[in-house]
């Protein structure tokens, strides 16, 4: 019977036991419970990858303005910005983040990894890790299934539901899978990347989900990009061997128990914090009363 990811130790011992990598564990698993050939889960993989690679090019390409106003171009604005504050690498890894989340935005093709709340962050790190260090897209495949199985533990443990565990739980399981994937394309071991997902995810405890004017934009861009860096941070941090300190389990534990006793209104209800502010309720009449007008005349029967 195939491992059922409920939690990383069982993950790490699984996989000495049988003698399988972390992805063929994963592999293992949608094999057994989903019933996919190996040939089709890597045929996904490769469909997956396509599309995050088509968004990132599609926000820094096309026009990205949302409905709302609040997504203008952004993405482009900061990929063309002649002055990198670290350095060029690292103003492209928040472009490329911010980009395929404005295209989630714009209503355009996208893939949620895990939810489309926090789609840039996937695409972000990994077109930019495949960039500099001319990582394989079969390796890069292998990273997405890697991230898929700590996707479902994070689940498990918690949730990656912003409605559940506010956006801790979306950009914060994005960001593990990123940042464990990284860890992975690079050479690092199982500590390491379990690891690189505790370091991750305690830099994001808390977070909460507080979309203005209910819609997936403002802050919620934003914090792709930021995501995607605290992503790379702590891939950085893992691989030189510098501890969470907290096992990877509790931390998830933790981020799970946070969650659970977040108040409701900063859990994607847009009734608290940023979208409690006098300027987002300013812009929630004016959506409300666009998407009225944009209703159609139905008359009088």
């Amino acid at each position: 019977m195939a491992f059922l990811f409920d939690s990383f130790e069982g993950w790490k011992r699984y996989s000495e036991e049988k003698k399988l990598s972390l992805v063929d564990v994963v592999l293992e698993y949608e094999e057994e419970q989903k019933g996919r050939s190996e040939a089709q889960i890597w045929e996904g993989l490769n469909t997956a990858w396509m599309v995050m690679k088509d968004a990132v090019r599609t926000g820094l390409e096309e026009d990205m303005t949302s409905r709302s106003g609040m997504i203008n171009n952004g993405a482009k604005k900061v990929y063309r910005y002649p002055t990198a504050v670290l350095s060029k690498e690292f103003q492209q890894l928040i472009s490329r983040a911010l980009a395929a989340k404005e295209v989630n935005s714009c209503m355009g093709r996208i893939v949620a990894a895990p939810t489309a709340g926090a789609s840039g962050i996937m695409p972000g790190v990994l077109f930019t890790l495949q960039e500099i260090h001319r990582i394989t897209d079969k390796k890069i495949l292998e990273a997405m299934l890697l991230a898929a199985g700590i996707a479902l533990i994070m689940e498990q443990k918690a949730s990656i539901s912003g409605a559940v565990g506010g956006c801790q739980a979306e950009t914060g399981t994005a960001a593990a899978m990123g940042s464990g994937g990284i860890v992975y394309c690079l050479g690092g071991d199982t500590d390491q990347i379990f690891n690189a997902v505790a370091i991750t995810v305690q830099c994001m405890l808390g977070l909460v989900c507080d979309p203005v004017a209910g819609l997936v934009e403002v802050p919620c861009v934003v914090r792709n990009a930021s995501a995607a860096a605290i992503a790379n941070s702590s891939a950085q941090i893992a691989l030189a061997d510098v501890s969470s300190v907290i096992p990877v389990d509790e931390v998830i534990e933790a981020m799970g128990e946070i969650g659970a006793s977040m108040e409701t209104r900063y859990k994607e209800t847009a009734l608290g914090g940023l979208a409690a502010t006098p300027t987002a309720q300013r812009i929630a009449k004016k959506v409300l009363i666009r998407d009225i007008e944009m209703l159609p005349d139905e008359g009088v029967g």
